[in-house]
């Protein structure tokens, strides 16, 4: 008689708490800030655009999380059978309108129309920068679509020509530019061969308490303690509606606030509130 197979514990946990179809996050490049870490020539220069940042992993448009978003068949049926990385972006200040349109499950053809595709980077291990965007720059150049464009990268040979192109960007209403090392070899998460340079920089903390207002703000919520990821703690009382402040972050949520460098303790200076960051 077959004796019975006996599982170890271990699997039988595993097995019951994994999704059969767990959803993964693609590998994405995150920036660090510009600080004059090396002459400006080294790096291809571009706007920074604040859309919905969109992997295109040949199948799926992704975000960076791994949820697929459901845009409409033929947004996508232009893309190419191989990784892009880039901005969905309907114009400057429009921030919001992608981010609500791409949480649909069932996409909106007519307000689609109004998106575009940003591409900024096709993820390829054995290109360096440069090469790579020569090679997804001619590609999406001869498809047939409108609604798909790669971001033009710059050239500068010093900081006086970047900040002529930097004040540019921000008198047409964009919030900054990036620069991407030359030579440098794609790689998951946060890598100083990628940097923007923005006028203020944005950040993420986890709200961890309402603080009552005072004055015309009684009754509502003044400012919310928040804690960044290094654990430094600190309130932020500026940037909020009025309607927010009668309907403040919930305590847990993450938000995403602009300060304007660090105190020498590493608490954001003058830092406002800018959205709750959506699970995407």
């Amino acid at each position: 008689m077959k004796q019975p197979i006996i599982w170890p514990i271990a699997i039988i946990v595993a097995f019951i708490t994994t999704p059969l179809f767990a959803k993964q996050a693609p590998d994405v490049q995150l920036a660090k800030v510009y600080a004059q870490q090396q002459p400006v020539h080294r790096y291809l220069v571009s706007e920074k655009y604040d859309g919905v940042r969109a992997i295109w992993d040949g199948k799926h448009l992704k975000t960076r999380k791994g949820n697929i978003i459901h845009a409409p068949f033929w947004f996508t049926a232009v893309l190419p059978n191989r990784w892009l990385d880039g901005e969905l972006w309907a114009g400057y200040n429009n921030f919001a309108f992608v981010s609500s349109l791409i949480r649909r499950k069932v996409p909106d053809h007519e307000n689609w129309l109004q998106v575009q595709y940003l591409v900024f980077d096709a993820p390829d291990d054995k290109q360096s920068f440069e090469n790579r965007y020569q090679s997804y720059r001619k590609l999406i150049d001869e498809l047939p679509s409108m609604h798909v464009k790669a971001v033009e990268q710059l050239q500068f040979d010093n900081k006086l020509e970047l900040d002529t192109f930097y004040q540019s960007v921000l008198a047409r209403g964009g919030e900054g530019v990036m620069l991407h090392e030359k030579h440098a070899m794609h790689s998951n998460g946060r890598t100083a061969r990628i940097l923007k340079y923005k006028p203020k920089f944005d950040a993420e903390a986890v709200v961890i308490a309402h603080l009552p207002g005072k004055g015309k703000y009684e009754g509502m919520m003044g400012a919310i303690k928040v804690r960044m990821p290094s654990g430094v703690t600190f309130n932020i009382g500026t940037g909020f509606s009025d309607m927010q402040r009668q309907t403040p972050p919930p305590i847990g949520s993450t938000i995403t606030f602009q300060y304007q460098g660090k105190t020498k303790y590493g608490k954001p200076r003058f830092a406002s509130f800018l959205r709750i960051r959506e699970s995407l």
